[in-house]
């Protein structure tokens, strides 16, 4: 049972999931510590339009004063995007960043968890985490590899944030039993580019047929999420080997300056934006805004067939 005084969820949402109109969870660490301010809000109001432009209920879930929110107003909205004393909270965070009253920016798993303990079945996002690149000697793989093995939602994003080890991120996957469909591909996108070159054996063509194969898979009991790998827009994508320059520059920045842990990915997002003269970031909207887009229109399909 869910404990309401832990959560505060706007009144549009609540009656959307009473009456079973179309939800879709957004995150907000993508907010918080991905994008920089002012464009993070521009960001976000821009998913918020996409969303509704379809018909859909849009839900970003953070942590505001200790409450789970589901849904952002305007006031909270700001308050996680300029604040610099966010916390990026996982699934593991989540209880103490709630008990001791902090306000904090939900990651893909803690997303997940959330939302599915409400009743949305959709979440859209940019990149989800993975197996590290230097994983034989950190053992550093991200709670949302784990969290799409125990939690059933359909989850879009491109794929796995380009920092990290792919291959082994998708043999991660797989050794969790969670699905990975590519959406009109069958390759595994690399973040800021459509293909790296990892194939995966299935695809679907349109949000009703991804809104079918989640039922199939509700039906059957399985307790993992759908992962939807859907490229970035190919006018918007950066070449491969461009981005794999950045990353090795900044993965050495990162090392010599001692960054690790939940600290790594914000740093390194944020020094390949630098190092892309700010081209990375106009990539992570637009592959991030076309997850929001499919998200909403499979949140809709999905509400069509139920």
């Amino acid at each position: 049972m869910m404990n309401s005084s832990l959560y505060s969820i706007l009144p549009e949402i609540q009656d959307a999931l009473r009456y079973g109109r179309p939800v879709l969870a957004l995150e907000s660490t993508i907010i918080a510590h991905g994008m920089p301010y002012p464009q993070n809000v521009a960001f976000a109001r821009e998913a918020d339009r996409l969303v509704r432009s379809v018909g859909v209920i849009p839900a970003t879930i953070a942590i505001v004063s200790g409450k789970i929110c589901v849904g952002l107003d305007n006031e909270q909205l700001e308050h996680i995007a300029s604040d610099k004393n966010i916390y990026k909270v996982a699934v593991r965070d989540l209880s103490h960043n709630v008990s001791n009253g902090f306000s904090g920016a939900t990651t893909v798993s803690a997303t997940m968890r959330v939302a599915h303990k409400v009743g949305i079945s959709v979440f859209s996002t940019g990149g989800i985490g993975g197996v590290h690149r230097d994983w034989s000697s950190s053992a550093d793989v991200s709670q949302d590899l784990h969290e799409l093995g125990r939690t059933p939602l359909v989850v879009v994003s491109s794929g796995a944030k380009a920092i990290l080890d792919l291959p082994k991120t998708v043999e991660f996957l797989e050794s969790l039993s969670v699905p990975v469909f590519g959406y009109k591909t069958n390759d595994f996108p690399a973040f800021y580019s459509c293909e790296s070159g990892i194939k995966i054996g299935r695809r679907l063509e349109s949000p009703k047929g991804v809104a079918e194969q989640f039922e199939t898979h509700r039906f059957l009991g399985l307790s993992s999420a759908i992962l939807l790998a859907n490229p970035v827009p190919r006018e918007e994508e950066i070449e491969r080997g461009v981005v794999s320059v950045y990353i090795e520059k900044a993965l050495v920045e990162a090392k010599e300056s001692g960054v690790c842990g939940k600290e790594l990915t914000p740093f390194l997002l944020g020094k390949i934006c630098r190092l892309s003269g700010g081209v990375s970031l106009k990539t992570n909207i637009a592959l991030a805004l076309n997850n929001v887009h499919l998200g909403a229109r499979i949140a809709l399909a999905l509400s069509k067939n139920g």
